[in-house]
C-alpha cells in the first residue's frame, strides 16, 4: 500500500498534479495501471475550479494498493508530476522551481518573481486549465524498502528514509551488500517493514524522451553507482509517502472499476483505490468477477510534414457509440480531484513540437455489448497557448479511428494510423482508416504517422481466435441466428456441426493462460453440449463425443503446464475450486434472475465433499435443504423440499436409451415426449444426465482421449460424482431405494468403467508409477463418493473386482510389493468414509449381503446388528479374520487383511509398508474417538468388535516389535541399582558395597530386565519404534473398548503359551508409555538441538577442509568477530538477515503440554493393562492354568509399579496387587523367593513416595503382605527378610529417596499392627514392631554412611552397625 502524505516545492504557484505506477525494467513492461493522486492545497485547487465545478469522492483518493504476482529486484515505483499546460517549454516552466528558493523570500526582487509567476499561472489556469504539460518525475527502487536493511541504497540519491533503523548510514549500505546472497527474501512485498520515505529531488522532464523506452534506460541506468542522473540539477521538492504491506481487508477500498469493496462504512470517506495489475508474465488464475476494461495509449504522432499551424499537439481520445458528436459515451475514468466519468480525456502537450512523444494512459469501462458502430476517436487540436485576437483555443488539425469490433472480436494491440485532415466522412465508423477514401484529405499522403496501443483486461472479450471461434458458435446455437457470418465463412445449419466440432478441436491451440482466465465458462460450455445436445432442422446432433474429447485434452493440458498449482493429491486446485464452487447441472432455458424474493431450487449453495478429503471429511455433505445424504444413515428416507416445477422439468428421471446414447428415454417411440419441439428459436427440452454420459464416453474412448482421462481421472470422477449428488437432489430421487436411484445401464457403465481402470492400475504399475498411483487414489475416493450415492452392494462388488484385477498379477509381478502398497492405499481411502461403522454393520449372519447397508442409524440398531451375531456366530471367530468375519464386516476385513498381510515376518520387500497399514488402522480409531456420534461406551463396544481381529494379529507380531525394554534400564527389577558404582560424588553407596554389607545371597545383582524368557529371547525387531508404538496404541485401543465378557471367553480359549504371549506384550506395552517425566523430556530436546549445532560444525568443517592456511585464517576471523563467523554464508543461524527458522529447540509451553499428554497416556495405558490383568485372571481361575500364568500376571504389575505412573493408577494398581496377594498367597510364600522380593522392594520404595496417598496405599500392601505371610506360618520371616534386603538396596542407591517419608510409612505399619484386633493376642504385633525398630536403625545409620563417606573409622564402625542389623533381622527370620 503506498499513502501520498503531503507534495511541497520552495515556491508554491500553481497546482501540481501526480502519478504513480509500477515498472518492471527487466520485463521492460508496465506492471500497473496509472493511480493519479492530487495533494494541492484548496487555494491552488480553486484556481481550477471552473474546469472542475463537480468533484467525485472517488478522485480524491491518495492511498493505492498495488499488487504484485511476481515479485523482483527490477521493480520501480515511478512518481511522475504534471502541471497546467503553459506558454514555454518544459525547461522553462522548471526554471523557477530550480532556481528560486524559500529562503530568498525576504528581498523584494523574489516577491516581484514570485507574484508575477502566480498571475501567470491564474492566467494559464483559468484559460488552459483543461490541458496538462510533463513536469518532473522520480522512481524509487522497491526492493530498497522492502528489504529490512533499514534505509535506501545510494544509488537511489533522490531520497531519505525515516524509517526507523540502527546504525550508521555505512553500516546499513554494508549489510545491503550482504543481503544480496539471500535471493527472493529480498523481493518479499508481504512482510516488510512499513517506511515513510521522503522524496527529495525529481528529474525535469525532458520533451524528445518521454516515450517508455526512454523511461526503462532511465532506471537502468540510476541502479549504477555512477548514475548520469545524480549530474542533472534537480527540481527541488518534497513528496511525503508511505509504503507498507497492504492489510488482508481494507476499510473504505475501491475496485479498479471504483466499486465498494466490503468493508466500507462510510461512504464520505476518503477512499483507498485498488489499482489493477498488468502482470510481468502469465498469471493463470480465472475470472471471477466481471471486468471489461480498455486502455489507450497514444504513443507518438509525426506531424513534421503537416502545413499549417501545428505545434502545441493534444490528443482527444473519445469512446463512441455511433457517428454523431453527441454518441461519445462517458466511460472514460477521470483522474484527481473531477468527476468519475468523462466523454473525452486530453493528452498532456509538449509545447512547440511537431512531432511529439505520449506516456498518457486513458481507462474506460467499456459496454458488455459492442456493435461494428462503436469505436475509438482520435481528435488531434493545436492549442493556442497565447490568447490572440480571433484565434480560438483550440484548433482541430487531423482525425483517426480504430473500430473496436472486428468479425465479433475486440480489436487490441498496437496500431500505426494515418491520419485525416478533415471531419470523417458518414458510415466511418465501420472501415478502418487504412480504407483510402475517395475525397479525404490525408497527413503526409495517408501515411501511418500515429502510433497508440490499446489492450483489454476483460472477462467478456477473450482476445484468443480458438476460443472466440467456439464461443460464437455456441452463441450461434443458443439463439439459432443461422446464417450467421464468421469472418469469411457464412455459418449454416448445414455446416455449424462441422465448424463447433473444428472449433473444439482448436481449442488446443488456444494460448494456456487464456484457457485459463475463461476456464469456468469453457468448461460450462462443453458441460452444456454433452448434456443437452443442440436441435439443428429438426436433427439431434451429437456432440458429447466431441465435447468429451475437447474437455479431457483442455484439463490434461492444464495439468501438465502448471504441476506446480496442485494438492497433496495431485489435483490442479483451478480444477478442484471449479468442481467445488462453480459447476453445477446445466439448465435447459438461460437461467434467469428470481422475480421475487425466492432462489430457483437449481441456484441453492450446493457442494460437496471431495475438496475436504486432507483431514476429517464433514460430517455431512451439505446437500442443501432438503435432506443430507450423508445423515447417520444415507438410506433413512424422508421428504424433501421438492424444487420447483422448471427444475423438474429440466432436470429428468429417465434413463438413458442405449439405441441413441444422447436421446432421453422419454423421447424414444412411444415416450411421454416422442414428439420433438421443431421450433429453432428455442432450446430444444432434450437432454442427457452428465454422469451416464461422461461414463459412456469415457467406456467408449479410445488412444488419446482415454490417455488425457485417465491422467485426469480424479476430475471426471468428481464431476460425475457431484452430477450424481445433484441429480438426485434435484429430481427428489434421494429418498428412493437405492437400487432404484440409478438407470441399469449406467450401473453397467460404472462397471465396465471400474474394471477397465482398475486393469490398467494393475498391468501398468511398473511402466507408470505416477499415473498409476494418482490413477489408484483417484478410483478410491470415486469408490468412497458412490458409497453414499449407490447401492452398497453394487459398490462391495466393485471393490472385489479391484482386488481380483490386483490378485491375478501378484504371481506373475515383478515387484509385488508396489501392487501391495496400491491396494493398501485403495483400502486406506475407502475405509475412510464417514459412515464407516454403518457401512460394516452385517444384515445377516453368515452370508454376504446383496447390499450391507441396513436402514440403522441408532445405536439400539447398531447393538441388535451385533447382537445377531453373537448368536450364530462363536466367540473364536469374532477374534479371526475368518471368512465370516469378512462377509459381515467387509470393509474391516479388508483392513485388517492387509494389515495382517503387511505384518508378516516372511513378507518380501514390505518394510515401507509397515507404517502406512498401520497409520491407517491408528488414523480409524481416531476418527472414532474424535466422532460425536460414538461417545456413548454401548457404541465404542459394537465398534470396538469391528477390529476384534487386531489383537491376535498383534500377538502375533510381538517378536516383530521395537524392545522398548532395552533403552529403558531404569524399568529393572532393581532400578536404582543402574546407577554406576564409580562416582563416589553423587551422594549414594554403591549397590556392590551396600549387598557386601548385608552380606545378601539373594540375586539382588541379577540383569535389570525381569521379563518373561519368550521376550528376552525376542528376534530382532523388524518393526521401528514409532511404527511399534503406533500399534500398541491400536492394541490398547481395541483392549479398553472392547466388551469385557466378550475378552473373558476368548481368552478361556487360549492355550498357555498364547496367554504368555499376551501377557508379554502387555509388558511391553507398559514399557512402551511409561512416562519419562518433564526433565526427561527437556534433556532430550536439548540433545536433539546439540544434534542439529553439531551437525552445521561438521559441514562447516567438511566445506573448510581440516589443515590448511585456509582453515586458520576462517579460525582467527571467528576469534576477531562477536557473532562467530559473520560472513561465511553457511551459518545462517548468526546473520542479521535471516531469522533462525530451523528451530530444533521447543518452548516452554510446548514441553510442559507434551509432558502432560505423555503422562495422561501412560496412566491410561497401564489403566487398560490392569483392567486386562483382571480380566486373565478373572478367566484362569476357573481352569487350571493358574499356576502358569499368574506368576506372568504379577511380573507384568510389579513391572507397572517400578515405572513412574500418576497416583490414581497405583491406587488401582494396589487394590489390584493387594487381590491377588489375598487369594494366590502361595505364589509369593511358597514358590518363587524373586516374586516376594521384587514385591517388597516396589512396596517399600512407594512406602518414600512423596504423595501421601501413595504412601497410605503401599503401607497398607506392606501390612497385609506381612499379615498373610505370619497367618500362613505363625511368623513372616520371608517378608522380613525380603524388606531389610529391599531397604539396604532402596536406601544405599536410591538419589530422590526420603527418608522422612519412609519413616512415617513405617510408623503407619507399626499402627496397623497394633490396632488389629484379630492378631492382638499373637506375637505377631511384636514381630513388626522389631522388624520396624530394626529397620529405623539401620535406616539411620545407612543415611549416616552418606554424610561420613570422607571419615574411613566411622565409616568402618556404620557398617558393621548395619551388618549387624541385617544379622538381627535374619536371626528374627
Amino acid at each position: 500500500m503506498v499513502k501520498c502524505l503531503s507534495l511541497k516545492f520552495e515556491i508554491e504557484i500553481e497546482p501540481i498534479f501526480g502519478t504513480l505506477a509500477l515498472y518492471d525494467v527487466k520485463e521492460k513492461k508496465k506492471i500497473s495501471e496509472d493511480f493519479h493522486f492530487d495533494l494541492n492545497s484548496d487555494q491552488m485547487k480553486g484556481l481550477l475550479r471552473l474546469h472542475t465545478p463537480h468533484t467525485a469522492i472517488s478522485t480524491l483518493a491518495r492511498s493505492a494498493i498495488f499488487s504484485i504476482t511476481y515479485p523482483s529486484a527490477d521493480i520501480f515505483l515511478v512518481i511522475k508530476l504534471e502541471k497546467v499546460l503553459q506558454q514555454g517549454d518544459i525547461g522553462e516552466s522548471c526554471e523557477p522551481y530550480m532556481v528560486m528558493k524559500e529562503s530568498d523570500s525576504s528581498k523584494v526582487t523574489h516577491k516581484e518573481k514570485l507574484e508575477k509567476l502566480r498571475l501567470q499561472a491564474e492566467t494559464s489556469c483559468s484559460r488552459l486549465g483543461r490541458y496538462r504539460m510533463p513536469f518532473a518525475w522520480t522512481a524509487i527502487h522497491l526492493v530498497n524498502i522492502v528489504s529490512s536493511v533499514g534505509g535506501l541504497e545510494r544509488s537511489d540519491p533522490d531520497s531519505d528514509s525515516e524509517r526507523k533503523g540502527h546504525g550508521t548510514w555505512n553500516e546499513r549500505k554494508k549489510k545491503g551488500f550482504e543481503r544480496m546472497s539471500v535471493g527472493e527474501d529480498m523481493c518479499n512485498f508481504a512482510t516488510f517493514r512499513p517506511a515513510t520515505l521522503t522524496v527529495t529531488n525529481f528529474f525535469k522532464q525532458e520533451g524528445d524522451r518521454l516515450s517508455d523506452e526512454d523511461l526503462y534506460k532511465f532506471l537502468a541506468d540510476m541502479r549504477r553507482p555512477s548514475s548520469v542522473l545524480r549530474r542533472l540539477r534537480p527540481v527541488t521538492a518534497q513528496l511525503k509517502i508511505d509504503i507498507s504491506p497492504a492489510p488482508d481487508s481494507p476499510h473504505y477500498c475501491l475496485s479498479p472499476e471504483l466499486l465498494h469493496v466490503k468493508p466500507y462504512p462510510d461512504l464520505r470517506v476518503r477512499p483507498t483505490k485498488e489499482v489493477l495489475e498488468f502482470p510481468a508474465r502469465y498469471v493463470y488464475t480465472p475470472h471471477t468477477t466481471y471486468r471489461n476494461l480498455l486502455y489507450i495509449y497514444p504513443q507518438s504522432l509525426n506531424f513534421s510534414s503537416r502545413q499549417g499551424s501545428v505545434r502545441n499537439i493534444a490528443v482527444k481520445v473519445q469512446f463512441m457509440a455511433g457517428e454523431d458528436p453527441s454518441l461519445a459515451m462517458p466511460v472514460i475514468f477521470g483522474k484527481s480531484s473531477c468527476a468519475e466519468f468523462f466523454t473525452e480525456a486530453y493528452s498532456p502537450v509538449i509545447y512547440h513540437d511537431k512531432s511529439p512523444e505520449f506516456y498518457e494512459e486513458v481507462k474506460m469501462k467499456i459496454p458488455a455489448n459492442l456493435t461494428d458502430n462503436h469505436h475509438l476517436l482520435f481528435t488531434f487540436y493545436h492549442i493556442s497557448c497565447q490568447p490572440k485576437q480571433n484565434t480560438p483555443l483550440e484548433t482541430p488539425v487531423g482525425y483517426t479511428w480504430i473500430p473496436l469490433m472486428q468479425h465479433g472480436r475486440l480489436r487490441t494491440g498496437s496500431f500505426s494510423l494515418p491520419v485525416s485532415v478533415e471531419k470523417p466522412p458518414p458510415s466511418y465508423s465501420v472501415l478502418t482508416p487504412d480504407v483510402q477514401l475517395p475525397g479525404m484529405k490525408w497527413v503526409d499522403n495517408h501515411k501511418q504517422v500515429f502510433n497508440v496501443e490499446v489492450t483489454a483486461a476483460s472477462s467478456v472479450h477473450t482476445q484468443d481466435p480458438h476460443l472466440d471461434k467456439f464461443f460464437t458458435l455456441c452463441y450461434v446455437l443458443e439463439e439459432y441466428s443461422f446464417p450467421f457470418r464468421l469472418k469469411d465463412c457464412i455459418i449454416s445449419e448445414a455446416n455449424v456441426e462441422g465448424e463447433l466440432k473444428a472449433s473444439m478441436t482448436g481449442l488446443r491451440g488456444a494460448l494456456l493462460d487464456t484457457c485459463v482466465r475463461f476456464l469456468h465458462q469453457l468448461l460450462s460450455k462443453l458441460i452444456l453440449l454433452i448434456v443437452h445436445p443442440p436441435v439443428i432442422a429438426g436433427q439431434i446432433v451429437n456432440l458429447g463425443r466431441a465435447a468429451f474429447e475437447a474437455m479431457s485434452l483442455l484439463i490434461n493440458q492444464i495439468h501438465k503446464n502448471l504441476e506446480g498449482n496442485q494438492d497433496q493429491h495431485g489435483r490442479n486446485n483451478l480444477l478442484a475450486s471449479y468442481i467445488h464452487y462453480c459447476f453445477h447441472l446445466p439448465t435447459a432455458e438461460p437461467a434467469m434472475p428470481p422475480t421475487g424474493g425466492a432462489t430457483p431450487a437449481y441456484e441453492l449453495p450446493i457442494q460437496y465433499a471431495t475438496l475436504s478429503r486432507t483431514t476429517a471429511r464433514p460430517s455431512t455433505l451439505h446437500l442443501a435443504r432438503s435432506k443430507s445424504i450423508s445423515n447417520s444413515n444415507p438410506d433413512l428416507a424422508s421428504t424433501p423440499t421438492s424444487p420447483d416445477e422448471e427444475v423438474q422439468r429440466i432436470i429428468g428421471s429417465k434413463g438413458i436409451d442405449r439405441s441413441h446414447s444422447w436421446v432421453n428415454s422419454a423421447y424414444a417411440p412411444g415416450g411421454s415426449r416422442a414428439v420433438l419441439r421443431r421450433n429453432p428459436n428455442f432450446t430444444c427440452e432434450l437432454k442427457q444426465l452428465l454422469h451416464e454420459e461422461l461414463a459412456l464416453q469415457w467406456v467408449v474412448s479410445t488412444s488419446t482421449v482415454r490417455e488425457a482421462a485417465l491422467q485426469q481421472a480424479w476430475f471426471f470422477f468428481q464431476l460425475m460424482t457431484k452430477s450424481m449428488s445433484h441429480h438426485l437432489f434435484l429430481s427428489s430421487r434421494i429418498d428412493l431405494p437405492r437400487r432404484q436411484r440409478f438407470p441399469d445401464r449406467f450401473v453397467d457403465d460404472i462397471a465396465a468403467l471400474v474394471g477397465a481402470i482398475s486393469a490398467d492400475v494393475a498391468g501398468r504399475y511398473h511402466k507408470d508409477v505416477e499415473l498409476v498411483e494418482r490413477l489408484n487414489s483417484s478410483l478410491a475416493f470415486f469408490l468412497n463418493d458412490l458409497l453414499s450415492l449407490m447401492d452398497r452392494g453394487f459398490v462391495f462388488n466393485l471393490i472385489r473386482s479391484y482386488y481380483k484385477q490386483i490378485a491375478n498379477k501378484f504371481h506373475t509381478a515383478q515387484n509385488p510389493s508396489s501392487l501391495t502398497a496400491l491396494r493398501m492405499d485403495f483400502t486406506r481411502i475407502v475405509c475412510s468414509h464417514e459412515h464407516y461403522v454403518t457401512l460394516n454393520l452385517p444384515c445377516s449372519t453368515l452370508s454376504p449381503p446383496a447390499s450391507p447397508s441396513p436402514s440403522t442409524s441408532s445405536t439400539t440398531s447398531q447393538g441388535s446388528a451385533f447382537s445377531s451375531m453373537h448368536q450364530d456366530q462363536g466367540v473364536a471367530s469374532m477374534f479371526e479374520l475368518s471368512v465370516p468375519f469378512r462377509q459381515q464386516h467387509f470393509l474391516s476385513g479388508l483392513l485388517l487383511t492387509e494389515l495382517s498381510l503387511i505384518l508378516e515376518p516372511d513378507g518380501e520387500g514390505v518394510f515401507f509398508l509397515h507404517k502406512k497399514a498401520i497409520s491407517a488402522v491408528h488414523s480409524l480409531m481416531c476418527s472414532h474417538d474424535a466422532d460425536p456420534r460414538y461417545t456413548d461406551p454401548q457404541v465404542r463396544t459394537h465398534i470396538a468388535q469391528l477390529y476384534l481381529p487386531l489383537i491376535p494379529i498383534v500377538m502375533d507380531t510381538l517378536p516383530q516389535l521395537h524392545d522398548f525394554t532395552d533403552t529403558s534400564p531404569a524399568r529393572g527389577r532393581h532400578a536404582p541399582a543402574m546407577q554406576d558404582d564409580g562416582d563416589p560424588d553423587n551422594g549414594t553407596i554403591s549397590q556392590s558395597v551396600a549387598m557386601a554389607i548385608a552380606g545378601s545371597p539373594l540375586p539382588h545383582a541379577k540383569a535389570p530386565n525381569f521379563t518373561m524368557p519368550t521376550v528376552a529371547g525376542r528376534q530382532c525387531s523388524s518393526l521401528s519404534a514409532e511404527c511399534s508404538r503406533t500399534l500398541l496404541v491400536s492394541f490398547l485401543w481395541v483392549l479398553k473398548n472392547a466388551d469385557a465378557a466378550l475378552l473373558e471367553s476368548w481368552v478361556s480359549d487360549l492355550s498357555v503359551l498364547q496367554i504368555n504371549r499376551l501377557l508379554d506384550l502387555l509388558h511391553l506395552s507398559v514399557s512402551c508409555f511409561e512416562y519419562k517425566g518433564k526433565k526427561a523430556l527437556e534433556r532430550i530436546n536439548s540433545l536433539t538441538f546439540k544434534k542439529s549445532q553439531d551437525m552445521k560444525a561438521r559441514l562447516e568443517e567438511a566445506i573448510l577442509g581440516t589443515i590448511g592456511a585456509r582453515q586458520e585464517m576462517v579460525r582467527r576471523c571467528r576469534e576477531r568477530s562477536p557473532y562467530g563467523n559473520e560472513n561465511v554464508r553457511w551459518r545462517k543461524n548468526v546473520t542479521h538477515w535471516r531469522q533462525n527458522t530451523d528451530r530444533v529447540d521447543k518452548t516452554k509451553t510446548e514441553t510442559e503440554q507434551e509432558s502432560v499428554v505423555d503422562g495422561n497416556l501412560a496412566t491410561e495405558a497401564s489403566l487398560v493393562v490392569l483392567d486386562m490383568l483382571e480380566i486373565i485372571v478373572k478367566t484362569v481361575l476357573a481352569s487350571e492354568l493358574k499356576e502358569s500364568v499368574l506368576g506372568g500376571v504379577l511380573r507384568v504389575l510389579l513391572h507397572s509399579m517400578a515405572g513412574s505412573q500418576s497416583a490414581f493408577f497405583l491406587q488401582h494398581c494396589f487394590t489390584t496387587q493387594r487381590g491377588l496377594v489375598f487369594k494366590f498367597p502361595e505364589m509369593l510364600f511358597e514358590e518363587d523367593t524373586e516374586l516376594c522380593a521384587d514385591l517388597c522392594l516396589r512396596l517399600l520404595r512407594h512406602c518414600s513416595s512423596s504423595v501421601g496417598s501413595v504412601r497410605s496405599q503401599a503401607s497398607a500392601s506392606l501390612y497385609l503382605l506381612m499379615r498373610q505371610n505370619f497367618e500362613i506360618g505363625n511368623n513372616f520371616a520371608r517378608v522380613k527378610m525380603q524388606v531389610t534386603m529391599s531397604l539396604s538396596s532402596l536406601v544405599g542407591t536410591s538419589q530422590n529417596f526420603n527418608e522422612e517419608h519412609l519413616r512415617r510409612s513405617l510408623k503407619t505399619i507399626l499402627t496397623y499392627a497394633e490396632e488389629d484386633l484379630e492378631l492382638r493376642d499373637s506375637p505377631f504385633p511384636e514381630q513388626v514392631q522389631d522388624l520396624v525398630f530394626n529397620l529405623h536403625m539401620i535406616l539411620t545409620d545407612t543415611v549416616k554412611m552418606k554424610e561420613h563417606q570422607q571419615d574411613p573409622e566411622m565409616l568402618i564402625d556404620l557398617m558393621y552397625r548395619i551388618a549387624k542389623g541385617y544379622q538381627n533381622s535374619l536371626t528374627c527370620a
